[in-house]
């Protein structure tokens, strides 16, 4: 947990690490239950990176929830400091560059780590519509609590399904 948060630079970023060390290398979870970790993480209130917290839950439990959390804060501790130290040098190109290429970096990350999650989410029609509406409804609406959207992608997926059995 603690390579995941101390190598991420925002809070889904640490998702590809993760998913690399639990899912793929170890095998102490599934895409599903970091999918479901995702999603308890995203409608708690606080930092997107919560989902970490669910994580180590999955894994060994409240040991693993108390160690996740520890392993989310202490990044932001160590931080601190060199944010001093680069804040007071930010206008400078070598710097403003290396944190553009952090953050260009992360986002590769983070798409990486998509699609295997992906193919256990969508497993039809009426779920790809449902991403679909729902990314684009998080891109291009500035307002909107994601915790409405996962509710709302909910009721649509219930609905969904309703209709098909009937």
């Amino acid at each position: 947990m603690l390579k995941a948060t101390i190598t991420a630079f925002s809070g889904l970023s640490s998702l590809p690490v993760l998913r690399d060390e639990l899912v793929v290398n170890h095998r102490v979870l599934t895409d599903a239950q970091i999918n479901t970790a995702m999603v308890a993480g995203r409608v708690s209130p606080g930092p997107l990176g919560m989902f970490i917290v669910s994580i180590g839950y999955y894994v060994a439990g409240i040991p693993g929830a108390i160690a996740a959390w520890l392993a989310l804060a202490t990044p932001a501790l160590v931080v601190i400091p060199i944010l001093r130290y680069i804040g007071a040098r930010a206008d400078r190109p070598v710097i403003r560059d290396a944190l553009n290429g952090v953050v260009l970096a992360s986002v590769g990350l983070m798409l990486s780590a998509l699609r295997p999650l992906m193919t256990t989410s969508v497993t039809g029609v009426a779920t790809m519509l449902i991403a679909l509406v729902s990314c684009a409804v998080l891109m291009f609406s500035r307002r909107v609590y994601t915790g409405l959207v996962i509710l709302g992608a909910s009721i649509a997926m219930v609905v969904f399904t309703i209709l098909q059995g009937v």
